[in-house]
């Protein structure tokens, strides 16, 4: 889906809003979008990861594979070798840099103490003041990743879904524990459904076990994932 700049922008504004916040944010949001044709019939859910010619000996994405290999686990998701494997899964990810401004106030105080003013209001009636405002640019950083499951024999795709956030993380490697519990939260999701998941930071930095999914809707067409070679 084309998406345009007044919606764009709306977009990264928020986003700056998370990174002024970011001292006290103790979630990662992200919004998750699924197309499935998932029948749900299969006792015993054997796969394999399949990569393109020019990923063979690609160690960053081997490192994404295990994080999604710990995800698809819990929905009994076996790793078997590509000739015996049901499903072969193919990860597509990325991360994009924008800058955002925000105007800030900038305040000053006309009548320099000491004064007092009213209990617990040290300004009292006198200020400060807004002075005007000044702009002031922040770095946004976009995480993708996509998960595309296909039936090994047909080459049928059976489930194809795409986890994104933003926010002043600018790491990838870090964002992917996030991307990935995010993308498979809930599967199967239905075909064409939108959600948000929000998953907290322990007291480490990383990801908890807890996952809230809210806003469950039908999905608008969305661009898919291009894959970091």
């Amino acid at each position: 889906m084309k998406i345009d700049r007044w919606t764009r922008r709306a977009t990264l504004s928020l986003a700056a809003l998370t990174v002024l916040l970011s001292g006290c944010t103790t979630y990662v949001t992200t919004q998750v979008t699924a197309f499935s044709d998932w029948n749900g019939s299969d006792a015993t859910r054997t796969y394999a990861f399949t990569r393109a010619a020019d990923q063979k000996n690609n160690l960053e994405l081997s490192t994404y594979e295990r994080v999604v290999a710990n995800e698809l686990a819990p929905h009994a998701f076996r790793q078997v070798d590509a000739a015996q494997a049901r499903y072969l899964v193919g990860l597509s990810y990325g991360i994009r840099s924008d800058m955002v401004t925000v105007a800030e106030p900038v305040y000053y105080n006309p009548w320099p103490g000491p004064y007092w003013g009213r209990p617990f209001d040290p300004w009292g009636p006198w200020g400060p003041y807004p002075a005007g405002y000044v702009n002031q640019s922040y770095p946004i950083y976009t995480h993708l990743l996509g998960v595309r499951i296909t039936e090994r024999t047909t080459g049928k795709e059976v489930y194809n879904v795409t986890a994104r956030n933003s926010g002043g993380e600018s790491s990838l490697v870090r964002s992917m524990p996030y991307l990935a519990r995010s993308a498979l939260a809930d599967f199967p999701l239905g075909n064409g459904v939108v959600h948000t998941v929000k998953i907290p930071l322990d007291q480490n930095g990383g990801s908890s076990n807890e996952v809230a999914v809210t806003g469950v809707a039908p999905a608008a067409p969305a661009s898919g994932a291009k894959a970091v070679q």
